[in-house]
């Protein structure tokens, strides 16, 4: 089966220009907003891929990652800011195949926020009622914003 991706261009329907932000379709909103863990890939200083896994979040049509902590993915994207995130889903189309998202975009880092965003997240990945992170006084972290530049895989996102 073949996998669709679509370029957000002023003139898509499904991804309208807002200043210098895209609109992403509200298919592809509700995956970045559910529990769906996203695989992160990054490029490495020597052109290797790095995946990792993370909780997602949107601000506005921003996705947005914390880390308490300088990692790899953020060095990664301080030097070269593509990245690459996929989510699945639990939705089964017509083929037996599952839906995912693959989004790709540029990051960008920026210091502090990253214990707010991080129990923000926490009401969707672990529950209402949750505190995270537990550790007293958590560090500001990082947050990566990531714009989106294209997106695809198997879903209303991507079909044409």
């Amino acid at each position: 089966m073949p996998s669709y991706e679509i370029e957000l261009d002023p003139l898509d329907a499904r991804g309208q220009r807002s200043d210098d932000a895209w609109m992403i379709p509200d298919t592809a909103r509700e995956v970045l907003e559910s529990a769906a863990l996203a695989h992160v890939a990054t490029i490495d200083a020597d052109g290797a891929p790095q995946v990792t896994m993370a909780w997602v979040g949107l601000e506005g049509d921003e996705i947005v990652i914390a880390s308490l902590f300088h990692q790899r993915k953020l060095r990664n994207i301080q030097r070269d800011p593509r990245v690459t995130i996929s989510l699945e889903t639990p939705k089964v189309n017509e083929w037996g195949l599952h839906e995912y998202l693959v989004v790709n975009g540029k990051g960008r880092i920026t210091e502090g926020g990253a214990p707010e965003l991080l129990q923000k997240l926490a009401h969707t990945y672990l529950g209402p009622g949750v505190v995270f992170p537990t550790m007293p006084d958590p560090p500001a972290g990082f947050v990566t914003r990531i714009t989106v530049d294209r997106i695809g895989g198997v879903g209303p996102w991507a079909s044409r």
